[in-house]
């Protein structure tokens, strides 16, 4: 039972050892992708980064295990790849750093650990997402509301009087300029009081906005970003 847990490299790391966590690391990426996909609604590029993502780190571990210089170069590679990459959900970032880990007990050769750490973590991942804890039935009713103005309408209190006949509940969540600073971005998060008058509320919105950009959308973090 201890020899799967044990490292399967000798110094140096033979071709054999090198394909052989390669195709570990590979196969239990492509069980943890499927896995994972089930509750991440993401994309088909996603579902290929987080397959490929362990045995890219575990290749790079794998190379640069004892030579802190080439760790070091390594590091400040994937920290400009991060800061050229848009910001992901919570459950995309858990996803990556999840993968992460793996691939750097695939580099050092722990292949059974490695192969532990992705499923298990996967499994762990799927288990608490679909238990009925910590879920606010208020939250799932929660919609971001986004609305471009003129530069010469006072937004303060504009849209009060609409606001209270058709929102429970409304509360701004930024402002930008936009158009060359002749117009207002506003976004508020909102809750309707009855979803099918959502047509009515943004025709009356287009009334005190002059019929320009009006959007509503499901809350979640990424459409808060302005």
């Amino acid at each position: 039972m201890n020899t799967i847990f044990n490292s399967v490299y000798s110094t140096p790391v033979t071709v054999s050892q090198f394909f052989l966590m390669c195709a570990v690391s590979l196969i239990a990426g492509l069980i943890y992708s499927y896995i994972i996909s089930f509750r991440i609604r993401s994309t088909k590029r996603f579902f290929i980064v987080t397959t490929i993502l362990p045995i890219t780190v575990a290749t790079v571990i794998t190379f640069v295990n004892g030579n802190i210089g080439a760790g070091v170069a390594i590091g400040g590679a994937f920290a400009l790849i991060r800061f050229r990459s848009a910001q992901g959900s919570a459950d995309e970032l858990a996803a990556i750093f999840m993968a992460m880990a793996s691939g750097i007990a695939f580099g050092m050769g722990y292949l059974g650990y490695g192969v532990a750490i992705l499923i298990g973590l996967a499994a762990l991942y799927f288990v608490l997402s679909v238990l009925p804890i910590f879920e606010h039935k208020s939250m799932a009713q929660d919609m971001l509301l986004k609305i471009t103005i003129p530069e010469s309408l006072e937004y303060n209190g504009a849209f009060d009087d609409i606001f209270n006949r058709y929102l429970k509940k409304s509360e701004i969540a930024g402002v930008k300029t936009t158009g060359m600073g002749s117009m207002f971005k506003l976004t508020y998060k909102i809750q309707m009081k009855n979803q099918n008058e959502e047509k009515a509320f943004i025709d009356e919105l287009r009334t005190k906005n002059g019929n320009l950009e009006i959007s509503i959308l499901p809350y979640s973090e990424n459409t808060t970003q302005l």
